[in-house]
């Protein structure tokens, strides 16, 4: 019954689930963790990037990737592109689910909190600081750290066998984490093209109570930066053999 295509599409919602469920948590007025502020946001991401990371391979997907730009940044590494259509396809739509799930997990709480705003941040990023350029750059940036770096954990100058068994989510979680609190104060650090626009458009789409826009102008950045620094960190792992 496990596919790769399975293991995508369950480990990006798991990771949606997780990830826009804490923003939730932090953002949404008479949460218990209203407040709690952006350590407990990159925190609750970096697990969710961990447990997304276990539901993928346990349903059949090795590669868990998770994530378009990573899928991309390796197809560019091995010359190879034939998992880039299928895995984007269980990104996106898992994307969407593990949103609309987040929507269910607090319901009550879109009609006690009036700020537009604060409900699209719990689904997609905006930049702190607007600024189409930097906020590109920006994107580049960090998804560039994401895919190296995750491309170095798992290389062979590292270990010859690669991290030791079931360790591997744990690295990649905490290299989120790091991502996190380094780079993402300044856009909100999507670095994953299905992470943004899936949970946009269930924005777009779901009766959230009080909803505003869904700030499509933006939208491009959070895909085209990322696709951008992983492709290009692809070719920085291909060019160094590593």
């Amino acid at each position: 019954m496990t596919s790769p295509w399975l293991g995508e599409f369950l480990g990006t919602l798991i990771l949606i689930l997780l990830g826009d469920g804490v923003v939730a948590a932090v953002l949404l007025k008479k949460s218990k963790a209203e407040g709690s502020g952006w350590i407990v946001i990159t925190t609750g991401w970096a697990f969710a990037v961990m447990c997304g990371a276990f539901t993928a391979i346990a349903c059949g997907s090795n590669d868990a990737h998770l994530n378009p730009a990573v899928t991309l940044g390796f197809a560019v590494r091995a010359g190879a592109y034939g998992k880039f259509p299928l895995y984007l396809s269980a990104q996106l739509l898992g994307a969407v689910v593990g949103a609309a799930l987040v929507w269910l997990q607090y319901l009550p709480h879109w009609k006690e909190t009036s700020d537009t705003g604060l409900k699209l941040g719990v689904f997609c990023t905006a930049p702190a600081i607007r600024n189409t350029v930097t906020n590109l750059i920006s994107e580049v940036i960090a998804t560039f750290v994401l895919v190296f770096v995750a491309g170095a954990i798992f290389s062979k100058n590292v270990s010859a066998n690669g991290p030791a068994a079931g360790l591997g989510p744990y690295l990649v979680g905490s290299l989120v984490w790091g991502i996190g609190l380094s780079l993402g104060g300044s856009t909100g650090y999507a670095i994953n093209p299905a992470r943004d626009f899936g949970p946009r458009l269930a924005h777009a789409i779901l009766p959230i109570a009080g909803k505003g826009g869904s700030d499509w102008p933006y939208a491009p950045i959070p895909i085209v930066g990322p696709l951008a620094g992983g492709a290009l960190a692809g070719l920085v792992l291909k060019f160094l053999s590593i």
